[in-house]
């Protein structure tokens, strides 16, 4: 039984391009599956998304800047680098910095880079504005060091500062899951990611990934208590 067959007798299962074992839509070397959510969208759909990469400005700018770092640097660039080269074929001067108190070696050193190479950066850490976890209704419990102060963080408060600062592109660099969405949802600017937070596995997410089915092989199980 082919892979696309496995998940049309999956009756609970709405398939999805994680489901496709042809990948056609990046080559078209094959077929596209029955289930393909591309071919299947509606050509008005379609029509209005490539709509928005026409032009100069906008979603066209950076689409096309993006593409062509891909083109030229791909496997030749760190991702360090490719900030770089994207920022600079978007026109972005000034890098606003969201970034977490946990990485701020990281970023002191990523400013030093993105002055030397004649951006201005301005950073703007989690913990800004100071206020205890407790002001938003968190538990002493729920806090790393109970019954003490302990900042919240603060990612619309970082998005505001840097809109305020008027950044032209914004890098994430070590923001928790789920502050990285809201402070992505309120930046004016273009957001892109240089350090993904991990602290169990060195800000190197994907190892759980490659490891699922041995040392992290609990992460299959179902249902888990998270």
């Amino acid at each position: 039984m082919d892979h696309e067959h496995e998940i049309k007798n999956c009756a609970s299962h709405e398939a999805s391009c994680s489901d496709c074992g042809l990948l056609n839509c990046y080559r078209q070397e094959s077929r596209f599956p029955d289930f393909c959510p591309g071919e299947s969208a509606e050509k008005e759909m379609i029509d209005g998304v490539i709509a928005r990469y026409s032009g100069d400005e906008g979603d066209a700018h950076a689409a096309r800047a993006a593409a062509e770092v891909e083109g030229l640097y791909y496997g030749k660039l760190t991702r360090v680098e490719e900030v770089l080269a994207f920022a600079r074929r978007i026109g972005a001067r000034k890098i606003g910095l969201a970034t977490c108190v946990g990485l701020i070696d990281e970023t002191r050193l990523f400013s030093k880079i993105l002055r030397v190479n004649g951006f201005e950066p301005y950073a703007v850490l989690c913990k800004i504005g100071s206020v205890d976890k407790a002001v938003i209704g968190i538990e002493e419990e729920l806090k790393l060091r109970p019954e003490s102060f302990e900042a919240l963080c603060n990612p619309l408060l970082q998005a505001k500062m840097l809109n305020d600062w008027k950044s032209e592109l914004n890098v994430v660099i070590g923001l928790c899951v789920g502050h990285d969405a809201l402070f992505c949802r309120h930046s004016d600017a273009l957001v892109t990611t240089l350090i993904v937070k991990d602290r169990v596995l060195a800000h190197n997410p994907a190892a759980a990934l490659y490891t699922s089915g041995s040392y992290y092989r609990r992460i299959m199980e179902k249902e888990q208590n998270l």
